[in-house]
């Protein structure tokens, strides 16, 4: 399976995969061995009567085309079908299939808060050759939003700095994480977010990898550091409590959908390998 990403506003609304949208939760086809994305071989609003609102094309997903709106209300399904918090379907569906659901989950975001022009307040129009808008009073373009933000993996040792942020829950711990700033580099914005958040600054910054993180429009890029100097002193507004841990103390992390999670257990692995 592969998915193609494409553009086009010409694309009439037809047979194919649809992400179907309603109050962050998705409709799932139910009928088959495990829940799935639901085939539509023509729109849904003719076959089941779902009221959608500004269908987007998506692109093609093992050469079928996918499609993505949000449904006016919460309409009554099929009993072949149900609505799921998308995040769940992580794990349930091929892994890239998880991502294009989060891709459609964006732009549908983007096409509900960016339906007038912010310099005038004109309507928006969409663009025909790239996925943007455009407006027809100004003239201003306005694309998806994108807002780029660090995460860092920080050890000491064999051990790895993990924090309870105020926002978690259920005495959860993860690797410290970030926006940046207007005229910030990844790097400066790493280091800035290390010491803002527990005080303590960092060496030996190396770029670990990307996740898109569509909650709503993020990008993650992670880096692994090393402890440089000073002692934990959490801010006690985005952070309660931090703390190092070794592999075999860990408390509990972030679920496996995340690139945090993505790299405690690369932590995890490095130690067991004796290479951390």
């Amino acid at each position: 399976m592969h998915f193609a990403p494409a553009y086009s506003a010409d694309v009439t609304p037809g047979g194919g995969l649809w992400f179907l949208f309603w109050n962050h939760q998705i409709v799932m086809d139910i009928a088959n061995a495990g829940p799935g994305i639901p085939f539509f071989a023509e729109p849904p609003a003719a076959s089941l009567g779902l009221k959608a609102d500004t269908c987007q094309f998506l692109g093609t997903y093992d050469k079928t085309p996918c499609f993505t709106a949000e449904l006016a209300d919460e309409a009554t399904l099929p009993e072949t079908m149900a609505f799921q918090p998308w995040r769940q379907c992580y794990g349930g569906l091929d892994d890239e299939l998880f991502w294009v659901i989060g891709r459609a989950a964006h732009l549908l975001h983007w096409n509900r808060t960016n339906r007038f022009c912010g310099c005038c307040g004109y309507p928006l129009q969409w663009m025909a050759k790239e996925r943007g808008k455009t407006c027809p009073q100004c003239g201003n373009p306005v694309f998806p939003r994108i807002s780029p933000a660090i995460i860092v993996a920080v050890f000491k040792g064999e051990r790895i700095l993990l924090a309870r942020a105020a926002r978690f829950t259920h005495n959860l711990y993860s690797i410290l994480a970030g926006f940046v700033e207007p005229g910030e580099t990844l790097e400066e914005c790493v280091r800035r977010e290390v010491y803002e958040e527990v005080g303590i600054t960092i060496r030996d910054l190396r770029y670990f990898g990307s996740q898109p993180w569509p909650f709503p429009d993020s990008l993650m890029i992670a880096f692994t550091a090393r402890h440089a100097a000073g002692e934990i002193r959490v801010d006690n507004q985005e952070i309660t409590t931090a703390d190092w841990f070794t592999a075999a103390e860990l408390p509990r992390i972030p679920e496996p959908v995340s690139i945090a999670r993505r790299m405690i257990d690369w932590f995890i692995a490095q130690g067991q390998s004796g290479s951390c």
